[in-house]
């Protein structure tokens, strides 16, 4: 008798969790450009530079993956080439944690760039946009947030 309650319990939890994920798909943006992933790279560099930002971090993801896949077994290759640049703002930063001390998740900001093994000439260029949720000025110091972002994408595919 308990079964189906577990059953449609377990549905709807597959439906709010997937619900999620889309949510989470819808958040992301993703831009790309004919070139090299170096030449492409560059460009975003110069955009953060050009605002004044300094780069914090870069993450070698695709050669992460490519190192530790053989660890556990996988043989696909997932990019190309695959870096995230990390970098902040003090000004829009200090705006969006005074807004809200939970926005501390937002940050560092990060831009990803990536190519696929079977598109040669193509760069592919991500970021997150912001949830802009929360009070009034949350929302508009994380509408910055995507602004810049989206900003510094544009000037680099340009």
């Amino acid at each position: 008798m308990k079964t189906p309650w577990i059953v449609a319990l377990a549905v709807a939890a597959g439906a709010a969790l997937y619900g999620v994920a889309q949510a989470d798909a819808a958040e992301v943006v993703v831009r790309s450009a004919k070139g090299e992933f170096k030449e492409v790279k560059e460009r975003v560099l110069h955009a953060i530079e050009n605002r004044g930002l300094v780069l914090n971090y870069t993450a070698r993801i695709g050669a992460m993956l490519e190192r530790t896949g053989k660890d556990i077994g996988a043989a696909r290759r997932v990019y190309g080439d695959a870096e995230l640049l990390e970098f902040c703002s003090a000004r829009i930063s200090r705006d969006t944690m005074e807004a809200d001390p939970r926005n501390i998740v937002y940050c560092p900001y990060s831009i990803a760039i990536y190519t696929l093994p079977k598109e040669k000439g193509r760069v592919y260029v991500a970021y997150r946009r912001m949830d802009a949720s929360g009070s009034g000025q949350s929302t508009k110091a994380l509408a910055a947030v995507d602004k810049l972002l989206a900003g510094i994408v544009a000037e680099a595919l340009k």
